[in-house]
C-alpha cells in the first residue's frame, strides 16, 4: 500500500461515514496504516471488507458475527480470492440456517409457535396447557423443539 485511501476517499467509494469508518476500525474489522504525518492509510481491500459488513448488517448479522468471520482474512496483505472462498464456506452456513429458520416462522407464524400465550384457538391442539413450557422459555416450536403430542 505505496499511499493508501485516506479515510475521506474509504467514506465516498463505500457510502459510509468516516464516523462509521472509525467505528468499525475500533472493532478491528479495518485496521489502517499511518503515514509519516500520523494520518490513516486503508487499503483498497478494506473497501470490500466494509461492503461485506453493510451487506451483512442489511440481513441481521451482528457486527460480533462478521467480525468472527473477517477474522480469518489476513491482517498483513490483500485477501485473496482464496482467501475470501474460505470465510464464504462458513459464511454460507449461517446463511443456511437462517434461511431454515425464516422458512419455519414463515411456515407457523400464523399458528402455535409455542409461546405459551395460548391465545389462538389453535393452540389447544399444538400446545395444549402450555406444554411447550417444559422445554423452557421462548417460542419453543420456532427454536426447534418438536411439538408435544400429549398434553
Amino acid at each position: 500500500m505505496s499511499q493508501g485511501l485516506t479515510i475521506g476517499d474509504l467514506a465516498a467509494r463505500t457510502g459510509l461515514a468516516v464516523s462509521a469508518i472509525r467505528f468499525y476500525e475500533t472493532h478491528g474489522i479495518v485496521a489502517p496504516l499511518r503515514n509519516a504525518g500520523g494520518h490513516r492509510r486503508y487499503a483498497r481491500s478494506d473497501i470490500r471488507r466494509l461492503s461485506f459488513v453493510m451487506a451483512s448488517q442489511e440481513l441481521g448479522f451482528s457486527l460480533g458475527e462478521i467480525a468472527t468471520h473477517l477474522s480469518h482474512l489476513p491482517p498483513d496483505r490483500a485477501p485473496s480470492r482464496d482467501d475470501w472462498t474460505r470465510i464464504a464456506i462458513g459464511f454460507r452456513a449461517d446463511i443456511a440456517r437462517r434461511i431454515e429458520a425464516l422458512q419455519l416462522l414463515s411456515h407457523k407464524l400464523d399458528g402455535c409457535i409455542g409461546c405459551g400465550c395460548l391465545s389462538l384457538d389453535r393452540c389447544a391442539l399444538y400446545n395444549p396447557a402450555d406444554g411447550a413450557a417444559a422445554y423452557g422459555p421462548g417460542p419453543r416450536y420456532l427454536m426447534g423443539d418438536s411439538q408435544i403430542a400429549d398434553g
